[in-house]
């Protein structure tokens, strides 16, 4: 287990949360909570935020993995790119697809996402390898991914969070 350093906080009635602080994960919780609840507390939060690092950490190579996957689960298959990669050069889109080269382009802002949102954009770049536009084809390939309007409406909020301008439909097909 990682070095866990555990905070309890007399303002805090219920809500627990926790960060990374360099080696050390700090988990702040109720000063009410037993040790039992402590213990209980740390080990969830330990385990969320080291299933959220290895989630941004994914390699070029887990990410075709995981594009190919969701090809299977919600293209029939069809959709097969011959690479999936990071970009930091992408500041107004959240990926793109090069048809030529079956290739597909993820922002490395998606790092920082739930698992869920990199798994819509990862099916929205995927759908264009089958239709290059945004015609009402496309939308329905992409509408096959269960959690495809709760995603565009994740990204839609953050992009207002972060006061940036989200690109027409989140990308175009190069």
């Amino acid at each position: 287990m990682a070095d866990v350093e555990v905070r309890r906080s007399k303002r805090r009635r219920r809500t627990v949360s926790a960060y990374r602080d360099g080696d050390r994960i700090v988990v702040l919780i109720p000063a009410s909570f037993s040790a039992e609840e402590e213990t209980e507390w740390v080990e969830t939060m330990v385990a969320r935020i080291e299933r959220a690092e290895q989630r941004t950490h994914l390699t070029d190579e887990e990410l075709l993995a995981r594009a190919l996957r969701l090809s299977d689960e919600h293209l029939g298959g069809l959709a097969v790119p011959e690479s999936v990669r990071w970009v930091s050069n992408q500041t107004a889109r959240w990926g793109s697809c090069s048809l030529g080269e079956r290739t597909i382009r993820l922002s490395e802002r998606l790092r920082a996402m739930p698992a869920w949102v990199l798994d819509y954009v990862i099916v929205h770049e995927l759908a264009h390898l089958l239709e290059p536009g945004h015609d009402a084809r496309f939308w329905a390939w992409v509408d096959r991914y269960p959690r495809a309007e709760r995603a565009k409406g994740y990204l839609l909020g953050w992009s207002e969070a972060a006061r940036v301008s989200p690109p027409v439909e989140f990308d175009d097909a190069d």
